[in-house]
């Protein structure tokens, strides 16, 4: 997670939401057959010249203001009855094209907006738009994740109609989104069968906080080596309790589950973080 930068925190810069900000991610690498962890320590990463618990105090700090907008954000839904949905997956894993796909295969059963986030660009809103469907673009520079309250902002420009349905989709990234509550009732992970089967193991944080997890694009699988109950069950076991779903946007297979379990959770809304 990125406690470091303080890219949550506009006062820890003195700059907005939509500021740039330094890159900070540090590479864990291994040389020569060595391994090298930074992560064992009690705050989970490790930058130089920060001691470990600076960072607990750091991570502490911009958490728990990220918290207390997540909750503004989440009674404000809930006041109004509206679903809010997180997706999140690696770059590429196929979040706007299921997006997309979902909103065309709803035909306007239900009220749907979007909120997009990416570090530059409107291309993504525009093929949400091109739908018929409200969305708000947000650019967050060399940020690495939506926070709650940028979200909260982007609620403003939106209907909140009781019944409705709010797709948040978050920056392209395994890592930092996981620790950022944005006030959603659910927080859904994306993994496309391009990608790893073993990438529950590798980014477990991310899987752990997710609710649902969506393989997409299995109309692939014949063409890659990926298996996807071996991904299940690496997801359950940093998670037990996720739930599962696999589907091609693209042919439509396996679309009809993700629907219902849309529709399901938009009549008489439920809040609460089940799988």
């Amino acid at each position: 997670m990125c406690t470091v930068c303080g890219c949550n925190d506009p006062s820890a810069h003195g700059h907005e939401h939509d500021r740039p900000h330094g890159l900070h991610h540090h590479a864990v690498g291994a040389v020569h057959g060595h391994h090298h962890n930074y992560g064992d320590g009690p705050a989970g990463l490790s930058v130089s010249g920060f001691t470990q618990e600076r960072l607990i105090e750091i991570e502490r700090d911009i958490l728990s203001g990220n918290d207390d907008d997540a909750a503004v954000n989440r009674a404000r839904l809930a006041e109004h009855g509206v679903l809010a949905l997180n997706l999140v997956s690696s770059p590429g894993a196929g979040k706007t094209t299921l997006l997309v796909e979902t909103i065309n295969a709803l035909d306007g059963s239900l009220q749907v907006a979007v909120i997009e986030g990416d570090q530059e660009t409107a291309n993504d809103a525009d093929r949400i738009r091109a739908c018929g469907v409200p969305a708000v673009q947000i650019n967050t520079g060399r940020g690495c994740h939506l926070d709650a309250h940028m979200v909260g902002h982007a609620l403003d420009e939106l209907p909140l109609d009781a019944g409705s349905v709010v797709f948040i989709e978050n920056v392209g990234n395994l890592v930092c989104p996981a620790a950022f509550d944005l006030g959603e009732a659910f927080k859904v992970v994306v993994l496309s069968v391009t990608e790893g089967d073993d990438k529950p193991l590798k980014y477990p944080d991310m899987f752990a906080a997710a609710n649902l997890m969506l393989l997409t694009k299995i109309d692939l699988l014949p063409h890659v080596d990926f298996d996807p109950e071996r991904a299940l069950e690496y997801a359950r076991r940093v998670n037990p309790a996720i739930g599962e779903f696999r589907l091609s946007a693209r042919t439509g297979v396996g679309m009809a589950a993700w629907l219902d379990w849309i529709a399901r959770r938009t009549h008489g809304v439920s809040f609460a973080l089940e799988g």
